[in-house]
């Protein structure tokens, strides 16, 4: 059996990660079964990014998701009714949270009759077979995929299959959903998925979306890595309308989308991920101006989100000003600016007003300032003695702004810096004269210890001599006369050598 916990954690960003270990640990504690559901498994198969984490519980995840509000999550989406909570984690990991449920239909397009269950039931009552897979993250079966309607087997063969003949019937808001999950994957319909929506469209289904429904999946397109992909997808079918009916004539700004993604990819390239859902939202409806909020209103789009919209164009109108503005002209002030910016509203600037000056400013932030800022020799600074606080912070610091103005582009120069900014002198320099003197004090040591063993040696061939004059006298061995002495003989001194006098020698003839 595939390892599909290694897979998975393999896959996710450090937050998500925490996030999935930080969610099982609240199962545990509150004794909940919980897994991983929909998108995200689903993605995890196919190999595309794991955008999001959907979590279903066995129970009132409502505990959990307090537990997850004091850890800095943030609540977007709050259904009571339906327990499904829609966060932003900590770490800005995207999400939801929901209990596991069942809906029963007393007929086809009635409204639904809800009942909490388990995990496989809640599968089963999905839309698509491909959503409707699950990985447990409970203790005794942690890793095991749950597949009960072979969605496995539809991801391999590409095609996008409903789990009903009344999918579409009982909610319509799926043919939408179906023409998204085509164009985000490059997947086609299964045969009879096909017919079913051929024949919903000629009942007139798409006419009886609910707004609140059609909002969602807009928000879900604005969410997309290719949202221009799946509104044309929306427009070849006639479903812009039912965003707007004047959208379907008048067409979003695909040119602006173009653009946002061109910009979006210049982030990318440095490993900055931006999901510009403002931007991408701001093109999708930008011709419907000025009803463009009142619309956003009727679908129920979020009041934050609208009011995102709202301003967008005049916070990158400032923006733009300052940038080409004196207050950036130099390298300090400009980064200054650029890193306190949110990199969507950096994004949509780059796109909307593609304007040369500020487009270079951010282009040197992405690839020359911002790697200098994440690079500077911090554990250097540690190594040369000076302790953390607000001296070490004002020597970083002062370092930056040297690098910035073209400084320190070597290790040794930054070094160098970085001594001269902390205030460590080197130890100074021996001049010539000390050098000199100190070379003509070695050259006498090396003088005197030559005398001094030239003297030994001398004063050594003496003692031998007097050995073998003595041996003369009493026969005994020049050889055994040098024997060193006992320890606690006498020492003997050197005596100087000297030439025998004739007495002596007529003595020795005697």
């Amino acid at each position: 059996m595939p390892d599909y916990m290694y897979l998975l954690e393999s896959r996710l960003s450090p937050e998500q990660r925490a996030l999935l270990l930080r969610v099982q640990e609240l199962a545990r504690a509150q004794e909940s079964n919980i897994y991983l559901t929909g998108g995200a498994v689903r993605d995890l198969l196919c190999g595309m990014p794991l955008r999001d984490l959907d979590f279903t519980v066995e129970g009132n995840p409502g505990r959990m998701v307090r537990e997850l509000e004091k850890g800095g999550a943030r609540i977007v989406v709050d259904d009571e009714r339906l327990r499904h909570y829609e966060l932003i984690f900590a770490g800005d990991v995207d999400g939801s949270i929901s209990a596991a449920r069942d809906e029963f239909y007393a007929r086809p397009g009635a409204k639904p009759e809800m009942r909490w269950s388990t995990v496989m039931e809640d599968l089963r009552r999905r839309d698509f077979s491909i959503n409707a897979v699950a990985i447990s993250l409970n203790p005794n079966s942690r890793g095991l995929l749950l597949d009960p309607t072979n969605g496995l087997a539809d991801l391999e063969r590409r095609e996008v299959r409903a789990l009903s003949i009344h999918a579409f019937t009982n909610q319509p808001i799926r043919l939408m959903r179906a023409l998204r999950f085509c164009a985000r994957m490059d997947f086609k319909m299964e045969q009879r998925t096909q017919e079913w929506f051929d024949l919903a469209i000629e009942r007139g289904l798409q006419e009886t979306i609910e707004q609140h429904a059609v909002g969602q999946e807009v928000m879900d397109a604005a969410r997309e890595e290719n949202p221009a992909a799946v509104l044309k997808q929306f427009e070849e079918h006639d479903f812009l309308a039912a965003i707007h009916p004047k959208l379907q004539r008048r067409r979003p700004d695909y040119d602006g989308l173009v653009r946002l993604a061109r910009a979006k990819e210049e982030f990318a390239a440095v490993g900055l991920k931006v999901r510009p859902v403002t931007g991408t939202l701001y093109y999708m409806l930008r011709k419907l101006e000025p009803r463009m909020a009142s619309v956003m209103k009727n679908l129920d789009i979020p009041n934050a989100a609208i009011a995102s919209v709202q301003h967008l164009p005049g916070e990158a109108r400032k923006l733009l000003q300052l940038l080409r503005g004196s207050k950036t002209k130099g390298a300090r002030e400009a980064y200054e600016v650029i890193s306190h910016t949110p990199n969507e509203l950096l994004v949509f600037m780059n796109a909307e007003f593609r304007n040369p000056r500020a487009a270079s400013k951010i282009r040197n932030y992405l690839q020359k300032w911002r790697p200098l800022r994440l690079n500077l020799p911090v554990t250097e600074l540690s190594n040369l003695g000076v302790p953390r606080g607000p001296k070490f912070d004002k020597v970083i610091e002062q370092l930056f702004d040297a690098q910035l103005r073209g400084k320190g582009r070597t290790p040794e120069d930054v070094t160098k810096l970085l001594k001269q900014f902390a205030g460590i002198k080197d130890e100074p320099k021996k001049s010539a004269k000390d050098e000199k003197k100190k070379r003509g004090k070695e050259k006498d040591s090396d003088a005197a210890k030559h005398k001094h063993i030239v003297k030994q040696s001398v004063e050594n061939e003496g003692v031998h001599a007097v050995a073998a004059e003595g041996s003369a006298k009493t026969g005994v061995s020049a050889k055994s006369a040098t024997l060193p002495a006992r320890k606690h003989a006498p020492r003997t001194v050197a005596r100087k050598r000297t030439k025998p006098s004739a007495k002596a020698k007529r003595r020795v003839r005697r």
